[in-house]
């Protein structure tokens, strides 16, 4: 760690780089509760979510965005940038980047700006699980997840963290590297646990009480609406679910009803989306149900929020300053 002259110039900054953060251990159960806490003191009102900022080349060749938010339950504001270029459908020239800056609003002061893909890779299948936890039915045991890239291999253990009563795992994807990834993942945070390959995208749907849709865009495969059966919960995180399971739902459920009439339009039919029924925030304090009855066939859009990278950015950020990690830098 490089010594900091913050003394003699004012505050500094601790920078996390990708390489510092692969060295921290978290626990699944550690992740589900900040980002749970952060939803929470959004629909308590200490939280601040505003809309996201965007620009693009007219040649699509790059697109980036910025999003402000606070986190009231730790008093943290913070900004978060993402940053991809390569021209759509070439994947050899595609770079991507994100970044996480972090201000302690108790104290006035920075705390640390951090590559961003971590918290990314976290708090989206955190976010997940305990929407399944909120809206799946009673007595729901399996659980499929489509998809193997970076979010379907994370899926499954923090469901498993947050749905302990799970009893049959199922995963479908088309890349074998990415399969092996998912089976990794689960020995190391549940050892004990087995998960299915499946062979037929259908009859996996058709078995399933939860699915997590969770494959990139290009994937060849999506269950339909008419494989969901009465009481099932589909989640979409990504691809993998066609758009009209939404729009033949009984209940629908979004992270953000606002953020999904702006990063859900590919979700609509005839240039409409449907209305949601409950919010994420809402549904972990109780305000709202995850659904209506048993038999409902719930569907539930995973966008997002940037106070949940807030408050576990913060986290870990705290975690790798206590253990030494990265360098302080004084801009001021």
């Amino acid at each position: 760690m490089k010594p900091s002259n913050a003394a003699a110039t004012g505050p500094a900054l601790r920078v996390l780089s990708r390489q510092d953060l692969s060295r921290l251990s978290y626990r699944l159960q550690d992740v589900l509760d900040a980002v749970q806490g952060a939803y929470r003191a959004f629909a308590s009102g200490a939280s601040a979510n505003p809309p996201k900022l965007s620009v693009k080349p007219q040649d699509g060749r790059s697109i980036a965005y910025a999003m402000l938010g606070r986190d009231g339950e730790r008093e943290t504001v913070a900004v978060k940038t993402s940053y991809k270029f390569g021209h759509e459908g070439e994947k050899a020239d595609e770079r991507y980047y994100t970044t996480l800056l972090l201000h302690d609003d108790r104290q006035g002061a920075p705390i640390a700006l951090m590559d961003g893909s971590l918290v990314g890779s976290l708090r989206t299948p955190a976010a997940t699980a305990l929407i399944a936890r909120a809206c799946a039915r009673s007595d729901a045991r399996t659980a499929l997840v489509v998809g193997s890239g970076v979010q379907g291999q994370t899926a499954l253990p923090f469901l498993v963290e947050a749905m302990p009563q799970l009893q049959r795992l199922i995963v479908h994807g088309h890349h074998g590297a990415g399969i092996d990834a998912v089976l990794t993942r689960m020995q190391q945070h549940h050892p004990d646990r087995q998960v299915e390959v499946s062979g037929k995208l259908q009859r996996s749907a058709e078995d399933a009480d939860i699915i997590i849709g969770a494959a990139g865009p290009s994937s060849p495969e999506s269950v339909q609406a008419g494989w969901l059966r009465p009481g099932s919960l589909a989640i979409l995180v990504g691809y993998g679910i066609d758009k009209k399971a939404l729009h033949d739902a009984d209940y629908r459920v979004a992270t953000s009803a606002e953020q999904m009439k702006v990063t859900g339009q590919d979700l609509a039919l005839d240039g409409r989306l449907p209305d949601v029924d409950a919010e994420l925030p809402c549904l972990l304090s109780s305000l709202q149900k995850g659904r209506r009855s048993e038999s409902d066939r719930v569907f539930a859009y995973n966008s997002g929020m940037v106070l949940t990278d807030i408050a576990l950015g913060r986290v870990l950020a705290e975690q790798a300053i206590a253990q030494g990690l990265g360098q302080e830098v004084a801009l001021w």
